[in-house]
Formats: C-alpha cells, structure tokens, sequence
C-alpha cells in the first residue's frame, strides 16, 4: 500500500499512439493522474475513459497531465484506442502485472474467453509534481467508480485552500 507523501513506483509504458510515457518526466503544474483500467473487456471502462476523454480540456486547465493504463497487450490496447471515443486520451499497455501489484492494485483472473487470464482491476492515483502520493483510490471490483467532475471539484478544493495530503497514518487491526 502506497501512502500519502510517499514516492510512488516509476512507471514507464508504451502509449496506442506509437509513443512513450515515463511518469518521472511528467511536469505537471498541480497533479499527474493515473487511471489504472481493467482492459478492452471491460464495458464500465470504456464508458469511464470515454468519459474522461471529454474532461481533458478541463483537466488540462487545471495542470493535471493524465494517463489511462492497462495491463492489456498492445493489440488489445490499440483495438480499445479504435472502438472507443477515446482518440486523445494517452492510453498506455503492457504493464505488468508485477508492477501493478507493486502500485497496489487488486489483480484478477480472467473468467471468459472475453479477459486476459490475469489483469489489474481499477485504480486513480493523483501524484503531486514531487513524485508523492496525494490522494488514490483502490477498487476490488469494476463497479462504483470516482467521477470526473468529483475529482475536478477535489482538485479545485486542494488548490484554492492548499489543502495538505491525508490519510498517511496508517493503522494496520490484527
């Protein structure tokens, strides 16, 4: 588990466009946001990165440089990048399913010919340009996702009110 104010893991991966995207060169003026998605098999993930397409430019507004990521195969990726609205989204492939364990994420077996024999469910982590944790949020399962305009309300609360991480005091129950 990742907490608030520490670094997160580096994340490097090829994006459906035929490019690259490290999260150490990003240069943010507020937050880097990965969204971390179940894959092309995944209808509540189409609909939430379709979603997000359309919150760019307000994202963009805000200073926020965003990346969606799968553990998918580049086919699978770049077959998602067709059929989905999703044209300018950086959509990155091929993570591993080591590093996803290492960011956190809750790891899946495929139960149709439809999934991967093993993928990352969902995950939203908000990095501050220092490379720590902000704010993150984990899910077991594809449903009840954050949406978009929550998180660009949240945004514009930590920003105008300087708003400090929280929840870096963990307490584990034995």
């Amino acid at each position: 588990m990742i907490t608030p104010k520490e670094k997160v893991p580096s994340l490097q991966l090829p994006l459906i466009n035929d490019t690259h995207w490290n999260l150490s060169e990003q240069r943010s003026d507020t937050f880097t946001m990965v969204v971390f998605y179940r894959g092309l098999h995944c209808p509540i993930c189409k609909k939430q990165l379709e979603a997000l397409a359309g919150k760019l430019e307000e994202f963009s507004q805000r200073g926020v440089h965003l990346v969606a990521v799968s553990c998918d195969t580049e086919e699978r990726a770049k077959k998602a990048g067709k059929e989905w609205n999703i044209a300018e989204l950086p959509v990155g492939y091929e993570m591993s399913i080591e590093k996803a364990k290492e960011w956190g994420l809750f790891i899946s077996e495929g139960i149709s010919d439809k999934e991967p024999e093993q993928f990352s469910e969902p995950g939203l982590f908000l990095i501050r340009p220092n490379g720590t944790l902000y704010a993150s949020t984990v899910q077991t399962m594809p449903f009840a996702r954050p949406k978009w305009d929550d998180i660009l309300s949240a945004i514009d609360y930590v920003e105008e009110n300087d708003y400090p991480a929280r929840g870096g005091a963990v307490a584990y129950a034995l």
